[in-house]
């Protein structure tokens, strides 16, 4: 789960982490008292940001910095509503519903860290980079000896000596580097006990008094161990999600969308990514994943149908199911009632086999529906193509 960047320096400051402090502002009015509260703190300047979940926001045209009050105000009354266009965000861009007004700070260098996990090692590993504000992914690729990679050990957290190192590869000295242990402690502890799967800080900023201060928290969760971090859990923003994702996730659905005109209902995460492959095997493109999973209800399967449906660029569909937890009578009953609750136009390949699949077949042969019936996933995935072809 992602949250915005005023919500995970929110949490990295719990850990002691210092961040770049700011107001959250959804109206006009509201950022133009952010800038005046600001100013009686001392802040001549302030950076306005757009809250989206997407990196780049500052060459899309939402970060801008300003003078006063009255600008403070003029800058948001753009900024909110725009559609934000980012590397990040779909081709329309993401609609800016919150700012953060945030204090202008002086600063003497940005650099880079951030802890991922490395599937490879099965461990986070810290990540250290001279060069802030830009793209790690293209140092990695591109200089790979521009940054350095230290393994954490979760039961033992980042040790000193490997805060040390970080900070040493950093150029820091002297109560530069001691804050930089610091910091990096702090964030490491914050990244094991919240169960996150990404914490950038990029750019960190050295600031002329010396401060070592997250300019920006990119901060990802365990969307799994959530339910053991329920004020994690509550700063989700549905505005920021796919609509028929989040849909899906109250019925229990496990969906994803995708850019694909084929719609996949399949039973089980290993089938419904072998149903895709088998789809672009035969030329055609999935337009979701979609794993109803093995306890589905009939009405969980209703809902799942008309979600694919509402996805216009799906222009057939494909079910697949393998009963064995999952029965295919209760697929055949759940795809029955949505195709009859839904003005269905496409073409639909069903593949049933496993558990009451004669059943279920009975089912749908008796149904009055328009559908094609397959032998195979080979033979359901060149068939939904070709008729959509």
């Amino acid at each position: 789960m992602k949250v915005h960047e005023y919500q995970g320096k929110e949490v990295l400051e719990r850990y002691g982490v210092r961040t770049q402090r700011g107001i959250l502002a959804t109206t006009p009015e509201e950022a133009q008292a952010a800038f005046e509260q600001l100013a009686s703190q001392g802040h001549e300047l302030a950076v306005v940001k757009a809250q989206i979940h997407a990196g780049g926001r500052g060459k899309g045209g939402g970060v801008k910095l300003v003078k006063s009050a009255e600008e403070t105000r003029e800058v948001a009354v753009t900024m909110l509503g725009m559609m934000l266009k980012t590397h990040q965000t779909a081709p329309e861009g993401q609609r800016v519903r919150k700012l953060f007004v945030c204090e202008g700070l002086d600063l003497a260098r940005e650099l880079y860290v951030g802890i991922a996990l490395d599937r490879a090692l099965g461990l986070p590993v810290l990540m250290a980079s001279a060069e802030g504000g830009v793209e790690i992914e293209t140092i990695a690729e591109e200089r790979p000896e521009a940054l350095l990679r230290l393994p954490i050990i979760p039961d033992t957290g980042l040790t000193s000596a490997q805060a040390a190192e970080a900070a040493d590869f950093l150029g820091l000295v002297g109560d530069l580097k001691t804050n930089a242990i610091d910091f990096l402690i702090s964030l490491a502890k914050a990244y094991i006990e919240l169960d996150c799967e990404i914490a950038e800080i990029n750019p960190l900023a050295i600031t002329e008094d010396n401060q070592v201060v997250a300019l920006d928290a990119k901060i990802n969760f365990d969307a799994n161990a959530l339910y053991r971090h329920p004020d994690i859990a509550a700063m989700q923003d549905i505005h920021e999600e796919d609509a028929r994702e989040v849909e899906a996730a109250t019925f229990g659905l496990n969906y994803i969308t995708l850019d694909g005109s084929i719609g996949c209902m399949v039973n089980g995460a290993g089938l419904a990514m072998a149903t895709m492959d088998t789809i672009q095997s035969h030329g055609g493109t999935a337009a979701n994943f979609l794993d109803v999973g093995g306890s589905a209800t009939e009405e969980a399967i209703t809902e799942a149908f008309r979600i694919i449906l509402s996805d216009e660029h799906v222009k057939g569909i494909l079910v697949n199911i393998f009963g064995g937890i999952m029965k295919c009578d209760v697929i055949a009953r759940g795809v029955i009632a949505a195709a009859k609750n839904v003005d269905l136009t496409i073409p639909l390949v069903v593949r049933l086999e496993g558990t009451n699949v004669e059943r279920g077949r009975e089912l749908l042969n008796g149904s009055g529906l328009d559908l094609i019936s397959a032998d195979s996933l080979d033979h359901g995935a060149k068939l939904i193509c070709e008729a959509v072809k």
